[in-house]
């Protein structure tokens, strides 16, 4: 089994550890302790820790007026892990402004869709008649979902997966969805970045809010 450095170890930019691999007990050992991977085709297997850390409480989800009323248009409808794998293919694929390539690499698709296969990666998924538009997908555990990436095909369909997913936590009861790094998009749904031991603190059960 692989040992983790504690996250404290991570450099400024929360990179903390190099190498291991993608098993799902390495995986979910990761995670446990707040650390994720992320790396580029070529790179070594990557294990970050960020300090802060981007998370969405629930309750602090801000829907606009126009998110409200396209939640409520019929011609939507929303499911939950019934595409995991199209969600996850969906994510890496589609072209994003800014960036070139994906960091989904096909070893990082099959170790989530195992994951998956043991209940502990999700999707939620956005449609349009019998058309996929948007979804994200993470993996949840310890009442913590830890988002990892989402996709939209039509206006606001990444929103309104987050929004699904949002409902799932309230009903559920999670403590928070991660939402790992800052991003503008993220900020103006609601997430705030927190200090990395308070992030440690709600997936250890100190500290509840």
């Amino acid at each position: 089994m692989i040992i983790f450095p504690h996250p404290s170890q991570a450099n400024e930019e929360g990179l903390l550890a190099v190498g291991g691999n993608l098993q799902p007990q390495t995986l979910l050992a990761a995670y446990a302790r707040g650390i994720f991977p992320w790396y580029a085709e070529g790179q070594p297997i990557l294990w970050w820790s960020p300090d802060p850390r981007m998370v969405l409480f629930p309750d602090e989800f801000h829907c606009s007026r126009r998110l409200s009323r396209r939640l409520k248009q019929v011609r939507y409808r929303f499911s939950r892990n019934e595409a995991f794998a199209d969600v996850i293919n969906l994510c890496a694929n589609i072209p994003r402004k800014g960036e070139q390539g994906t960091w989904i690499l096909p070893e990082m698709k099959e170790a989530y869709l195992r994951l998956h296969e043991l209940g502990f990666a999700h999707s939620v998924e956005v449609w349009e008649g019998g058309s996929l538009i948007g979804g994200v997908y993470g993996v949840l555990t310890e009442r913590v979902f830890f988002a990892e990436s989402m996709f939209s095909l039509k206006t606001d369909a990444s929103k309104m997966a987050l929004a699904h997913l949002v409902a799932l936590a309230k009903a559920e009861n999670w403590k928070v969805i991660d939402s790992q790094f800052h991003t503008d998009h993220l900020a103006s749904l609601g997430a705030r970045e927190i200090p990395r031991q308070r992030f440690l603190d709600l997936i250890n059960g100190v500290r509840g809010d």
